[in-house]
């Protein structure tokens, strides 16, 4: 009996640390459903893999060579997506949608995502403007919850 209970105290031990760990572990979500960003650069958007992974601003980025790992770590701001990769419009009307990683466009050298063919025909009529008033929405809204908005 003794026996048993010490094999338990060990098991509760070694969970309760692993649980320990695990919540000081950092979280990471994985930006644009796991798309390369580099390769929007090149017009043809691609996954990225496992193998070629760099974290930045909280968030990790997947690349499907190394060669856009060492392009994107030499210079985040270039290729990381306007918003935080939300969508364009939603933030141009103080929203956070979530985005279709196949619904993009690059505007000045910056990559912008929308949540759907639809949205992205509204942001289409005014890319100017809907920047314009999404980069003021964005100083206030960046750091709120998608669900506060």
């Amino acid at each position: 009996m003794k026996l048993i209970r010490n094999a338990m105290l060990a098991v509760t031990a070694v969970f309760a640390s692993f649980l320990a760990g695990a919540a000081s572990a950092e979280v990471s979500t994985v930006a644009v459903s796991g798309y390369d960003v580099v390769s929007y650069h090149s017009g043809t958007p691609v996954r990225g893999s496992g193998n070629n992974v760099v974290s930045y601003n909280g968030v990790t980025y997947l690349f499907a060579t190394e060669e856009n790992k060492n392009a994107f770590s030499a210079d985040p701001a270039k290729y990381a997506p306007a918003y935080g990769g939300y969508c364009a419009y939603g933030a141009a009307v103080g929203k956070k949608f979530f985005s279709d990683p196949e619904v993009w466009k690059i505007v000045d050298g910056t990559l912008y995502l929308n949540l759907s063919d639809d949205v992205s025909k509204v942001w289409h009529r005014d890319i100017p403007g809907n920047i314009s008033k999404a980069d003021a929405n964005w100083k206030t809204i960046a750091d709120v919850a998608p669900g506060d908005l």
